[in-house]
């Protein structure tokens, strides 16, 4: 089973699906198509209209069969609310998606960061590529609950009691909510700094006590192209129509990264309002003040309906110093767990970081997720092939988280990845990191003893 960080994505087995969020919430689903906009009432799974081709809910879980969806879809957003409605997102423990397959094999578990302001919080998209599905964790929340869920995908409710914020549509007494869906107009890109934009993210990151950003054009450049492409398609996604994720364009723009972030919003018409919105969403926050980010890049554009998206990333740069170091914080991190468990330290070995380090990069730029290479190659043949000859090994990989601090913590919250941590058979370890595709990070622990 894969645990993913948003931003994270991986393809999922053929077959029906069974998406489970337990707890205290409502789960929703959006059928749609490429544009990210409903076609109608029909396109809409919730708990009053529990099933459409291809999707049916019941409880806390919805399952979902790709190959029944109806015809021209190829996406399904899976969405969550509190089951008490008016209850802030905040107030509940973050929502636990688990995906299982075929037969019940457990796919995928994603958990997001705690929520802030939001009364609604977008989980998860199954998306088609090519003849596959795939599955991307996402983490997006709307402070303005419905409305914003409504402004993305098309979706106009129309009933005569206001939902209470966070709640999924009720089921109208007369004819059913109108749904419609918006047609996709050119952006139109507003120069990004003219009310200050770096001098007000800078003064926050200041009362954060983090250093100051410089913008980097490059950054920049990216940002302008993603922020184009969602305003012309009139919806946030880390994703465009074009099959290219920000994190790819960051790459595609010439600037080879360590880690970034990204801030993909909807709303604010101006820098003040940006980071004032920042300030009501800790994760938002977190980002725009995480002390590592040395180099920003920002653009915003009006969409065809009149709203102002935006795209700002941050970063730090790719150096071998800076890769060395993430490399040596998770030999370390790995080990403090193992100390904590009475278990040896694992010594770092130059030749599985190598195997490590290529493996990772690989799947950053090959544009896959998996412990087997394109060309058929598993963790053995890449330890054997840097010349790292162990008797047993090991591999745990994850995409999308930022830090090694991030990563690590995933591992160990995952039965099998913890289980290669707390391995009495190793005693060696590599880890490598690449930054680029559609995750932004790609991280590979090699094991050998």
């Amino acid at each position: 089973m894969s645990e993913l960080a948003a931003g994270g994505n991986l393809t999922v087995p053929d077959g029906p699906l069974e998406v489970r969020v337990p707890g205290a919430f409502d789960i929703s689903a959006l059928v749609t198509d490429d544009g990210g906009k409903v076609a109608g009432d029909e396109d809409v799974v919730f708990s009053n209209q529990p099933a459409a081709p291809g999707a049916r809910l019941r409880g806390d879980t919805l399952t979902l069969d790709p190959a029944g969806l109806r015809p021209g879809a190829t996406r399904v957003t899976v969405a969550v609310t509190a089951a008490d409605p008016g209850t802030p997102l905040a107030a509940l423990p973050s929502p636990a998606l688990r995906v299982s397959g075929p037969g019940g094999a457990r796919v995928a578990r994603f958990t997001p960061p705690d929520a802030g302001a939001e009364t609604v919080l977008l989980l998860a998209e199954f998306y088609r590529r090519g003849d596959r599905w795939k599955l991307r964790a996402l983490g997006q929340g709307y402070a303005d609950g419905l409305a914003g869920l409504a402004r993305d995908f098309g979706v106009d409710v129309s009933d005569d009691a206001e939902p209470a914020a966070g709640a999924p549509p009720p089921a109208p007494a007369g004819p059913a909510p109108t749904v419609t869906a918006t047609v996709t107009a050119t952006a139109t890109v507003v120069d990004a700094d003219p009310d200050g934009f770096l001098a007000l993210v800078n003064s926050a990151r200041a009362a954060a006590g983090s250093p100051p950003v410089t913008p980097d054009a490059r950054l920049a450049s990216a940002a302008r192209a993603h922020v184009e492409a969602m305003a012309g398609a009139d919806a946030l996604a880390v994703e465009s129509r074009d099959g290219v994720s920000v994190h790819q364009r960051v790459v595609a723009a010439g600037y080879a990264y360590l880690t970034v972030g990204e801030h993909l919003v909807l709303g604010p018409r101006t820098a003040a309002e940006f980071v004032g919105s920042c300030r009501q969403s800790e994760g938002a926050l977190r980002t725009l003040s995480e002390p590592a980010f040395t180099h920003a890049g920002w653009a915003r554009a009006i969409g065809p309906s009149g709203g102002t998206y935006w795209t700002v990333l941050w970063a730090v740069p790719l150096t071998p110093d800076g890769l060395d170091r993430a490399s040596a914080e998770v030999v370390a991190l790995t080990n403090r767990e193992r100390s904590a468990a009475g278990l040896r330290p694992l010594a770092p070995d130059p030749r599985l970081t190598a195997a490590a380090r290529a493996h990772s990069t690989a799947m950053a730029e090959r544009d896959f997720y998996s412990h087997t290479g394109p060309g058929g190659d598993g963790p053995r043949d890449r330890a054997a092939a840097a010349g790292a000859a162990h008797r047993a090994v090991g591999e745990n990989i994850a995409c999308g988280q930022r830090t090694a601090s991030a990563v690590v913590e995933g591992w160990m919250n995952s039965p099998g990845h913890r289980a290669n941590i707390l391995s009495g058979d190793f005693t060696h370890i590599g880890a490598g990191l690449a930054g680029g595709g559609r995750a932004a990070t790609y991280w590979t622990q090699l094991f050998g003893g």
